[in-house]
């Protein structure tokens, strides 16, 4: 809800520092190497300049013999570590529900909201990759997924309410379950990116931010309003964000320049084709059907149509300009409803200075952000 994180009228967020890689698939040589030390500095750095949240990756494996994803830190214990070393910024975890049960959890999720005076959240997420799933000793099911990411969820939220209660369901049959401490929060926000209509109708019933897509303004608001439909009909409120690949520079021909440098020149082939594999092979039924618009919208972001360049993922959505021309796509951004957006660079470390520096004040100036309390 747009409560969550402050009044800035447009929210950011770091997406994917924990990762090598980051969010690109991109082999360029200045990529992000996820440097214990660089994820450090770039989360304090977003602390200072007041973005809202950090949102993590949940990985366990490379994206096939790619380097990207190769080296990700687990997201729980860096939200804990993070979260002691900044003062105001939320710090995200993402839970796979099959691989981490719903009272490790709310145990770790409360005990981080304690270490960071009330500043935990959770991404939820039901899983696509059945090759990390094997690491862990369990199967993925495509159709059955968000039904047991939402008993998850339910079984989660009433732990976390401080509830002690034994839980018989289709997933999960539970014995005494109860948790202590509580969470200084009353209700740590829950984040979830499902683009499928089912993954949608999920987020519809648990989320507090849903991520959506953006291909074009058109596409994105129709998106939006299908969202806000589904939340109200939970008697629910959601804010949408979406996620940006960013790459500024002081001309647009630099920054156009650079972006074709690094996702065409120096895009990772292996690494697309795993991601495309892998998620293609996880879709449910009725997504691989094409039964509703969505479905047919994530069907057509793994065959990645009318993509510019193999080395941005597949559905993001690249921002690439000077910092005038960045502060007018936010401005697009909230103008069809978006409340926020998770901001992706080649390199965090390399290019998040010069966007707080050229971006932040304009888009002080615009009326989208506020000036951070010293």
């Amino acid at each position: 809800m747009s409560g969550y994180f402050g009044s800035n009228k447009f929210k950011l967020g770091l997406f994917g520092i924990n990762c090598s890689g980051g969010c690109t698939l991109s082999a360029a040589p200045e990529a992000w190497q996820a440097n214990w030390p660089d994820v450090v500095k770039v989360a304090q750095m977003g602390d200072e300049a007041g973005i809202e949240f950090i949102l993590p990756i949940a990985r366990w494996r490379g994206l096939g013999q790619s380097w990207v994803w190769e080296k990700s830190f687990e997201t729980f214990t860096q939200a804990s570590a993070l979260g002691a070393l900044t003062k105001r910024i939320g710090v995200f975890v993402t839970a796979h529900v099959p691989l981490v049960a719903p009272v490790v959890a709310a145990k770790a999720i409360a005990t981080i909201d304690h270490v960071t005076n009330g500043r935990a959240g959770l991404n939820i997420v039901c899983g696509w990759n059945a090759d990390e799933f094997a690491m862990h000793g369990a199967s993925l099911d495509g159709d059955k997924r968000y039904e047991q990411g939402l008993e998850w969820y339910k079984i989660f939220m009433k732990l976390l309410a401080g509830d002690k209660f034994d839980w018989e369901g289709e997933f999960y049959h539970l014995k005494n379950l109860t948790t202590n401490p509580l969470p200084v929060q009353k209700r740590p926000p829950v984040m979830s990116a499902g683009s499928s209509s089912s993954g949608q109708e999920f987020a519809a019933q648990a989320a507090d931010i849903m991520f959506t897509t953006l291909h074009t303004y058109e596409q994105t608001s129709d998106t939006i309003t299908r969202l806000k439909a589904l939340t109200a009909q939970q008697k629910r409120e959601a804010d949408i964000y979406v996620q940006s690949l960013y790459v500024v520079r002081p001309t647009r021909k630099e920054a156009e320049d650079y972006y074709h440098y690094f996702a065409e020149e120096h895009a990772d082939p292996e690494a697309l084709a795993y991601f495309k594999r892998q998620k293609s092979a996880s879709l449910a039924q009725a997504t691989r059907e094409g039964t509703s618009a969505a479905d047919i919208a994530t069907v057509a972001r793994m065959r990645q149509e009318n993509e510019r360049y193999a080395g941005n993922f597949p559905g993001m959505n690249p921002v690439v300009g000077t910092p005038d021309d960045v502060v007018e796509e936010i401005r697009k951004m909230k103008s069809i409803g978006l409340a926020g957006g998770a901001l992706v660079f080649l390199n965090y470390l390399n290019e998040l200075p010069y966007f707080v520096q050229e971006v932040m004040p304009r888009l002080e100036r615009a009326g989208l952000r506020e000036k951070v309390a010293v």
